[in-house]
């Protein structure tokens, strides 16, 4: 029987230049948003495009690949491990938040998407 494991493989357009956050341990993260669509057609036969967003995490070597190169609508390949945190909001209602953990970054040409 194969492992489980908590991975993550996704195709799609940054939403927006990434933003970058400096620690002063001397760490960096930097957070994407990334579109990816969905092309289908409903049961009236109609062609639908759905684009769903992702917040993507990248840590510290990453961060560098990111900052020089990704900008809004570059296109992206990306495989990494899904992030749930839970928190509690200023109106004492429990929230949670989905990310992407990523671990490969990949450039593609938007023809390949």
């Amino acid at each position: 029987m194969e492992r489980v494991k908590n991975s993550v493989r996704l195709t799609g357009y940054a939403g927006a230049d990434p933003v970058i956050v400096h620690f002063a341990s001397e760490k960096k993260l930097a957070r994407l948003s990334l579109g990816v669509h969905e092309f289908y057609k409903n049961s009236l036969g109609e062609a639908v495009d759905q684009t769903q967003w992702f917040q993507l995490i990248f840590w510290n070597q990453k961060v560098e690949l990111v900052e020089g190169v990704v900008k809004k609508g570059s296109a992206l390949r990306v495989e990494g491990k899904l992030s749930v945190q839970s928190f509690t909001d200023k109106n004492g209602e429990q929230r949670y938040l989905t990310e992407i953990v990523v671990n490969e970054l990949e450039m593609v040409d938007k023809y390949q998407l």
